[in-house]
């Protein structure tokens, strides 16, 4: 369903000017309804409002509309776009049947057949949410945006950590919570093993271990954005395994479900969700989720669109302009979790905490870790990201567009969604296993 990054030189926004009639006798009212408004935007989009990606994306599409007082005219939606040439057709049709002068998707596998649009449509703009290969296509129209949502999961797993510490003092775990060197369990149910996912998970237990470090996370994936019962089932098993704490990056409310039943039953878990508020559906094993505001960036491209301005080809945001956030606190918080959010926030916000400090976690030296290199301690000293883009459909990756490598280890940490908006953390730290 979505997501990675990057875009290169600006483009200036073309309108879609109606024309006017020619007859001088026609009426006022006439003319009217032959123009088509000068700035329309036209939406693909992976699901709908009842899957919570895409909620958030058509939340943002919304404020956006209200706030820059766009008429509903303006924004066209198609609903459940496979990532296949239909988003290609969709786009077309958006073009030349609604005179979208803006088109946007809102998945990563969306992105390939937008790129094909771009190029047969250089009026037109059209951003790849998620994607990653803007800035390399040759695609002057073509962008790419993300949220650095790593923040929001940090400060997530910030929450999750404040529970298990209250839970741990308090007596409340048995042996069964524990790993067999004395580690207090904990599962996330992930969709792919993109970059996008082992950034936001990885970030996910960094803030975790920064408040309660003798934690071990066991990641396993259903190889689905969002499937209900996939996400329940996998869930069910990591609780019955006695993990603590379930979190999640995958699109339903399958995972936080699943804590709430067994939560109702007598399991100590509480459940982490991504994209939207869980309490309606786990009201007593929520404790918060990550999510995106999608608001900010919708709203900082129509208003440059509208304007005539450049969008920028990558553009990735965080705290420091609200982009992202997570849910309000459940009741079965630890007492001064608000206090710890807080002060987190605070710190991503002022630089002094820094998600992926590389003095906070370790890689297995004994391991070839590609273009980085890790002292004897197994602390990332250096780390060259290759920016290109490959195709592996057919097995062995083939270079589609050459990027730039660049050095991604900067003041001590990695340096995520600064060299394009997606995500490339792409390591496997201690401390995590990975199935499936």
């Amino acid at each position: 369903m979505k997501r990675l990054t990057a875009l290169f030189l600006a483009v200036v926004m073309v309108f879609c000017l109606a024309a006017c009639s020619s007859s001088n006798s026609g009426s006022s009212a006439g003319k009217d309804a032959d123009k088509a408004p000068a700035f329309k935007v036209g939406c693909i989009l992976v699901g709908d409002e009842t899957e919570g990606y895409t909620k958030a994306h058509i939340d943002g599409i919304e404020a956006a509309k209200k706030a820059l007082n766009l008429s509903d005219d303006q924004i066209v939606y198609r609903y459940f776009v496979e990532e296949s040439s239909a988003c290609y057709d969709t786009a077309v049709e958006l073009i030349n049947s609604n005179k979208c002068n803006l088109i946007l998707s809102n998945s990563y596998g969306h992105q390939d057949f937008m790129a094909q649009a771009a190029k047969e449509f250089p009026d037109v703009t059209f951003i790849a949410m998620t994607g990653d290969f803007a800035a390399i296509s040759g695609n002057a129209n073509m962008k790419n945006a993300f949220t650095e949502v790593y923040e929001s999961r940090y400060v997530s797993g910030v929450v999750a950590g404040m529970k298990i510490k209250e839970l741990v003092d308090a007596g409340k775990l048995t042996d069964k919570n524990y790993t067999a060197d004395g580690k207090v369990k904990v599962g996330y149910v992930g969709a792919f093993n993109y970059a996008e996912v082992v950034s936001g998970y990885t970030a996910f237990y960094l803030g975790l271990t920064s408040v309660y470090p003798d934690a071990a996370m066991t990641v396993d994936y259903t190889s689905s954005w969002f499937s209900v019962d996939k996400e329940a089932a996998m869930a069910e098993q990591f609780i019955a395994d006695g993990c603590v704490i379930i979190g999640q990056h995958a699109d339903s409310t399958g995972a936080p479900s699943a804590c709430q039943k067994a939560w109702e039953n007598g399991t100590v878990v509480y459940s982490v969700g991504y994209n939207v508020d869980m309490l309606n559906v786990a009201p007593d094993a929520a404790l918060t989720s990550a999510a995106n505001n999608w608001a900010v960036y919708y709203t900082y491209a129509f208003k440059a669109a509208m304007n005539g301005e450049t969008i920028k080809t990558d553009w990735a945001e965080g705290y420091d302009q609200d982009a992202v956030h997570i849910t309000p606190l459940g009741k079965s918080v630890a007492p001064g979790t608000q206090e710890k959010v807080d002060e987190v926030i605070n710190g991503l916000k002022n630089g002094s905490v820094k998600v992926f400090d590389v003095s906070t976690f370790t890689l297995d030296p004994s391991v070839q870790w590609c273009a980085c290199e890790v002292d004897a301690s197994g602390h990332l000293t250096s780390c060259k990201e290759d920016m290109s883009y490959f195709d592996y459909s057919t097995g062995a990756p083939q270079l589609v567009y050459q990027g730039e490598t660049y050095e991604v280890i900067e003041n001590g940490a990695f340096a995520e969604s600064k060299f394009r908006s997606a995500p490339y953390f792409n390591l496997r730290i201690d401390g995590i296993t990975e199935l499936g």
